[in-house]
């Protein structure tokens, strides 16, 4: 359990020094827009570059990949579903789909994967299949559903070489792909920047609760409480019903793609949401009380099946 206790504790600790910067004005009233622009644009494009360039791709072969994209479909589009019957909108709908189904795997699920699983590797495959695959598609349905889109078709289908993030995930896969060796002159800084993206991330984050008021409240109670019902009990349950009943897996393997689908909704979705500035309420209490919520139901999943 010191896995989950310790990764929560390191959240927790930098959440809290973000909130103490926002009640003390250390950043100016720009300093959350700053962090999460710095996020955005430079850090996190540089810190998926660094992590997919080193990255074995054959994990995207294994059938925890399968049970990870099956999982994450089945709870996005139970939200997705639901949205469109209660006319949520696209923007407010596609971030409660993430908020429903993409999950920590960076800055949480690495040192989890560490302490409780034994292999930082098992990770791998959900951080790949979020980077490559989830993220360019969210980022593109946004940037497609702004207001602001307007140009021709074939520049609207452009629309994730246009994203930073889009574009750091896909390069680094590219040169993952390719077998290239990056010197260590280019590959230090970007390893140093990419290094400021979960701090910036996690500082925004606390500064953006100064002054909120309860989770859960407002006009997004139902979608809140809706994606935070299905990223922390609704994906894990799928996860555990295709990894057992339909691949087969027992043991570890079993609880490593529960393990997995049970942490909490990623701090960057808050990042999301505050650049493209659609539902950030609904992006800041799902991830809170997921966040919250995670960890005894990741306690229970590890003694259950560890």
């Amino acid at each position: 359990m010191q896995g989950v206790l310790t990764g929560f504790a390191v959240i927790a600790v930098v959440i809290a020094v973000g909130y103490a910067i926002g009640r003390r004005g250390y950043l100016g009233d720009q300093g959350r827009e700053v962090l999460t622009k710095l996020a955005f644009h430079v850090a996190s494009p540089a810190l998926l570059f660094t992590t997919l360039a080193q990255a074995d791709l054959s994990v995207i072969f294994s059938s925890r990949l399968l049970v990870t994209a099956l999982s994450t479909a089945a709870a996005a589009g139970v939200f997705v579903a639901v949205g469109v019957v209660r006319h949520w909108g696209v923007g407010r709908t596609t971030i409660g789909a993430l908020c429903s189904s993409y999950v920590n795997s960076g800055n949480l699920g690495i040192p989890i994967a560490v302490y409780v699983l034994g292999d930082a590797s098992l990770v791998a495959p959900v951080l790949l299949f979020q980077l490559v695959g989830v993220t360019p598609v969210a980022l593109t349905i946004l940037d497609l559903s702004g207001k602001g889109e307007k140009g021709p078709l074939w520049r609207r289908l452009l629309t994730p070489l246009r994203n930073p993030i889009a574009v750091g995930s896909l390069a680094g896969v590219a040169v993952s792909a390719t077998g290239l060796r990056i010197p260590a002159p280019v590959l230090d800084p970007l390893t140093l920047i990419g290094g400021m993206s979960v701090p910036a991330v996690l500082l925004a984050f606390g500064i953006s609760l100064c002054g909120s008021t309860m989770p859960g409240r407002g006009p997004d109670r139902l979608p809140v409480f809706l994606s935070v019902a299905l990223k922390s009990f609704g994906q894990p349950a799928a996860a555990w019903a295709l990894a057992a009943g339909v691949f087969g897996l027992r043991g570890a393997p079993l609880l490593d793609v529960v393990v997995t689908s049970a942490l909490p909704a990623a701090q960057n979705l808050y990042t999301y949401a505050s650049s493209y500035r659609v539902a950030e309420r609904l992006a800041r209490d799902s991830i809170l009380l997921s966040t919250v919520i995670s960890v005894p139901v990741l306690v229970v999943v590890a003694a259950l099946l560890g």
